[in-house]
């Protein structure tokens, strides 16, 4: 995330060099004998005698008044992705103390513009995580932001695998705005599933906010709505997150429901990710390592299939997310403005939205087909952009445009050509290649053959090895994000696709 200021007058936005709307002197407050406090375009510039410094509204945590002291934190960059609380203390002169009070109240404005003050945060601590440094980093980076932002704060430290399902399961939406994983993807899919488990599951996951503290060896979430996986940027950025209608997707297998948020991977990829756990100490290499070893092989992981497809070409794919960032939607408008599927079970904030298309033990639904996929090398289904740092399998994904983007790729392409496909995958070209299929679905089933085990992933968790279904709930969930819109990524909308 970038911290710093473009070069220029930051009196004037380089986009729009209209005035300010604010007078220079509603838009001024005097501090001292030397020096004042101006409101600009897009930052507060502090001028004094000796010395300028601009300091981003995005960086301003909270700015108060107390007797005739104005006092204004800051998150300050000391590294590259690193920020930490700072803070500037000014005396008021008595005459201008009714000025201070609407100015303060006017910087704070420009501070959080659409994004909630004081947030009401319930901060889940997975101990074992980041190789067991989460309650570090919690403390060192994380805490002092929400603290300078006036945050109200409940921390529990999870203590076994599906803790976090339980405390989510009986959390009070009434209580809390925002669920903050401290950990890596497996937490927030933990909080996901403890909420879609409430008697009121509708109205819980759109009360609250499920947020991810980068923590974990794996941080998609926090690479895609935070642009971060540092754990001080992604708190500035919570601090700052504007409240974003999430798609989730139902999965069923067997007589278990559950909800996914992230990703789900039959083939090279789920492979690369599960079989690898022993390798963890590689980091985010553990994967890239798994996918080479499978290519090698050449792979396959023969399956049937049935896909309800909504956007098939890539083309159209692309058509599709540029009409999308021309209609972004209005704050108010995020939940209304979404296709209502079940309006009936949302008005009535009940449980989890009813299956339209059933479930895995159901017959297949009307105008699905059914077909062997003997070669399939490559099922990935994702709902985020990117799955790790410089790894976008998926940048035509919208935070709830209610459909799951499907990557396929057969197993007997050559090894030179499934080689190219994976190294395309960090240089943004992934998309681009012959080989890999792209589209936009809303469901799908998937029965793998001729295996006795394998692995199947759901937001990197393993789940049995056997068929289940899959089905899209536009705007189902609830998160915060930066731009309320699009997530922190490249994308498709670059010129020179049009005819992808």
């Amino acid at each position: 995330m970038d911290t710093t200021l473009p070069d220029g007058d930051p009196f004037i936005d380089p986009i729009n060099p209209e005035p300010p709307q604010r007078s220079q002197e509603e838009s001024t407050l005097i501090v001292g004998r030397t020096a004042s406090l101006t409101l600009a375009t897009d930052s507060l510039v502090v001028l004094e005698s000796r010395n300028t410094q601009a300091i981003p509204f995005y960086n301003i945590l909270w700015a108060e008044l107390s007797d005739f002291e104005v006092t204004i934190q800051y998150a300050k960059p000391t590294a590259k992705n690193v920020v930490r609380i700072s803070s500037i203390n000014y005396a008021i002169e008595k005459p201008t103390h009714p000025h201070a009070i609407s100015w303060v109240e006017n910087l704070l404005d420009r501070a959080y513009g659409r994004s909630q003050r004081k947030k009401r945060i319930k901060v889940l601590i997975n101990p074992f995580g980041g190789k067991g440094k989460a309650q570090k980093w919690y403390l060192r980076d994380i805490e002092p932001i929400f603290a300078a932002a006036r945050c109200k704060l409940d921390v529990e430290r999870t203590q076994y695998r599906g803790h976090a399902v339980e405390i989510a399961e009986q959390l009070d939406p009434d209580v809390f705005d925002v669920v903050a994983a401290c950990s890596g993807d497996g937490l927030p899919y933990e909080i996901f599933n403890g909420l879609g488990k409430k008697s009121d599951a509708r109205r819980a996951l759109e009360k609250v906010a499920v947020v991810q503290l980068p923590c974990g060896t794996g941080n998609a979430m926090s690479l895609n709505l935070n642009g971060t996986d540092s754990p001080s940027l992604a708190a500035l950025c919570i601090v700052k997150g504007i409240r974003t209608p999430l798609d989730l997707t139902s999965i069923t297998q067997g007589n278990r429901r559950t909800l996914s948020f992230l990703s789900q991977s039959i083939g090279i990829v789920a492979e690369s990710d599960l079989a690898t756990e022993h390798l963890r100490w590689l980091g985010s290499q553990r994967f890239t390592y798994g996918i080479l070893v499978r290519l090698l092989r050449k792979t396959v992981y023969p399956c049937d299939l049935a896909i309800k497809v909504e956007v098939g070409t890539k083309s159209e794919v692309i058509e599709h997310y540029r009409r999308a960032l021309k209609s972004q939607p209005l704050p108010e408008q995020h939940r209304g403005s979404l296709d209502s599927q079940d309006s009936d079970d949302r008005l009535h904030a009940t449980g989890l939205p009813s299956l339209r298309f059933q479930t895995v033990n159901d017959k297949l639904p009307d105008g699905w087909t059914l077909f062997p996929y003997d070669k399939l090398g490559n099922f990935y289904s994702g709902n985020m952009a990117l799955v790790a740092p410089d790894t976008n399998f998926f940048p035509a994904t919208l935070p709830n445009d209610g459909c799951m983007d499907l990557v396929t790729l057969d197993g007997d392409i050559s090894r030179i050509a499934a080689i190219r496909c994976m190294l395309a995958v960090e240089s943004n070209k992934f998309f681009d290649m012959p080989h890999v299929k792209y589209q936009k679905i809303s469901g799908y089933r998937i029965i793998p053959r001729n295996q006795k085990d394998g692995y199947i992933s759901i937001d990197g968790e393993r789940m049995p090895f056997e068929p289940f279904q899959a089905e899209v709930h536009r705007g189902l969930g609830t998160v915060l994000s930066r731009s309320g819109h699009v997530y922190e990524a490249p994308n498709v909308s670059a010129k020179g696709r049009e005819s992808a």
